[in-house]
């Protein structure tokens, strides 16, 4: 009997929108990336400024935001685009000296960064986990932002995070604090004793409580409020 369920092949393309101020890379990343049939470069763009027509023209499924162009930068690009009903994900394309500039974008619901050096096959592979949902930032980066944040601000991020937190229930702060952590849906299921579709429910109704766009959001929250160790 023929399997009528959908599969990987039978999937539409995600579709993408470049922002870089430099067409040279932007024309590398568009050559290098074509070769992929799971994505589809529908625009591009060369200040963030352009970024909500080619939204609305296009309608991508994720944005890759460099972060220093002139006029409107990736990271105001960001802050506006997530602020929009139904916008697209993001991921920024940063070099590793802009942690500061990462963490800000990640709070304003960026699902996370790549490296502009980093490997095509990667890049595609990080596109499709931030189109299904996944963020594409490790724990350890996580915590390694953290960290920089000023030690100045710390004691009133902490109380912040906490009074935000103290609006869970103990099951949603016990499945936020793992999130935290960086366990995936099975790993946290499997821990508190839930099957996964449960943890799944939890974390969207976190996400509702707390006002978030995603898990990365939630990770910052948990670290700011001292529930995760740091390295």
């Amino acid at each position: 009997m023929k399997d009528d369920a959908v599969t990987d092949d039978d999937r539409a393309p995600v579709r993408v929108l470049l922002v870089d101020d430099d067409p040279l890379l932007r024309a590398g990343l568009t050559m290098m990336l074509a070769g992929a049939a799971e994505l589809s470069i529908v625009a591009e763009a060369g200040d963030g400024a352009e970024v909500p027509d080619l939204v609305a023209g296009h309608r991508p499924d994720v944005v890759l935001m460099d972060i220093r162009m002139p006029g409107t930068d990736g990271l105001t690009a960001t802050e506006r685009l997530r602020a929009r009903p139904d916008a697209p994900e993001v991921i920024i394309l940063t070099t590793f000296d802009a942690d500061e500039h990462v963490l800000r974008a990640l709070r304003a619901g960026a699902a996370g960064f790549l490296l502009k050096d980093t490997p095509p096959a990667e890049i595609v592979t990080a596109v499709l986990r931030v189109a299904d949902g996944q963020p594409v930032l490790s724990p350890s980066v996580t915590r390694r932002l953290m960290s920089r944040v000023a030690e100045s601000d710390r004691d009133r991020r902490r109380d912040r995070a906490r009074q935000r937190l103290a609006l869970l229930t103990d099951r949603e702060r016990d499945i936020a604090v793992r999130v935290g952590e960086g366990k995936p849906n099975i790993d946290i299921g499997r821990a508190l004793y839930l099957s996964v579709p449960t943890v799944k429910t939890h974390i969207s109704r976190i996400l509702t409580k707390l006002d978030l766009n995603n898990r990365v959001q939630i990770a910052l929250l948990v670290h700011d409020a001292g529930l995760v160790d740091e390295p």
